[in-house]
């Protein structure tokens, strides 16, 4: 079984340069790596020019022009020629052991269509630790549940994984691609819930295993799609890819309990109503709540447009 890693980068030479050493230290080596950078990355050409990672492994660069994760990682899917194509970010650093896990996986279970595993985030000199058994699961409300960097346990099936640690079998993604509808300029937020649901609803199995690890040192974004200095632009974007992928995934019923769910009650990153009221008390601003809520109902709304 060939295994490729697809590794998309944009201006982050440093961080590229510490996945490929990780890449380089592997129990097993992958067969490929495919690097996908902008024609017009510099930084990141030089990078790859002088690393002696290059030299080493069997890597392809792959050169994109068009802005944004999802062109990145189509570009990628093209370019890549293994049975296995394991996808993480330029900012994280597999384990020594996460291609040979990986592998093992996929050869042991032909039903597998999609892995995911631990992302160990790192965050301003502390690992970011605790222990979750529920892990990338769509709950009955439609609410989801992410924690793929918290999750302990065996391996089981979830119904959604990570982007920083997500393999793919080729036969499994077939003409799948990563939805160009998504929002934003730089990471599309989103994009890895889409494409792992995709995946899922054409009848794979989807399995996520806390042992296929990385180390994960999330960097800053380019474009409109910002970690943490999130602006209403960026929000509503985030809000129309949420709310495209449940409406494109789930069934017409479960979609109309997930739509209201949403608009009543929601979480502190989509709030509805009623975490739009806490959020406006907690923080003596409700103005600032009110203007958050208007810009994911916008999105919400945009969506359900899309996808009536």
């Amino acid at each position: 079984m060939k295994v490729t890693v697809l590794v998309p980068t944009y201006r982050r030479p440093e961080d590229l340069a510490r996945c490929l050493s990780a890449l380089l230290r592997q129990e097993r080596t992958p067969d490929e790596i495919v690097v996908v950078a902008r024609a017009d990355d510099e930084a990141t050409h030089a990078c790859l020019a002088e690393h002696v990672t290059p030299r080493v492994l069997n890597v392809v660069v792959a050169t994109v022009d068009e802005p944004g994760q999802v062109a990145a990682l189509n570009c990628g899917i093209e370019a890549a020629t293994g049975d296995v194509i394991a996808i993480t970010d330029d900012d994280a650093a597999p384990h020594a052991d996460w291609v040979a896990r990986i592998a093992a996986h996929f050869e042991a279970d032909e039903t597998l269509g999609a892995l995911g595993g631990r992302d160990w985030v790192h965050e301003e000199g502390r690992v970011l630790d605790g222990e979750r058994e529920l892990v990338g699961r769509v709950q009955p409300t439609g609410r989801i549940v992410g924690n793929h960097h918290l999750g302990v346990g065996e391996a089981r099936e979830v119904d959604l994984l990570k982007g920083a640690n997500m393999s793919y079998r080729r036969a499994a993604i077939g003409e799948l691609r990563f939805d160009r509808r998504l929002r934003g300029t730089g990471a599309q937020t989103h994009n890895d819930m889409a494409f792992s649901m995709g995946v899922k609803r054409a009848g794979w199995k989807l399995v996520y295993d806390p042992r296929v690890a990385v180390d994960h040192f999330p960097a800053p974004r380019p474009g409109e799609d910002p970690r943490n200095a999130q602006t209403l632009a960026s929000i509503r974007n985030a809000a129309f890819n949420f709310h495209l992928i449940l409406r494109g995934n789930l069934s017409p019923m479960h979609r109309e309990t997930a739509w209201w769910w949403w608009a009543l009650i929601g979480t502190r990153v989509y709030p509805g109503l009623l975490h739009t009221g806490i959020g406006a008390l907690r923080a003596g601003s409700p103005a600032v709540a009110f203007a958050r809520w208007r810009a994911v109902r916008g999105g919400a709304r945009e969506a359900r447009r899309a996808i009536a």
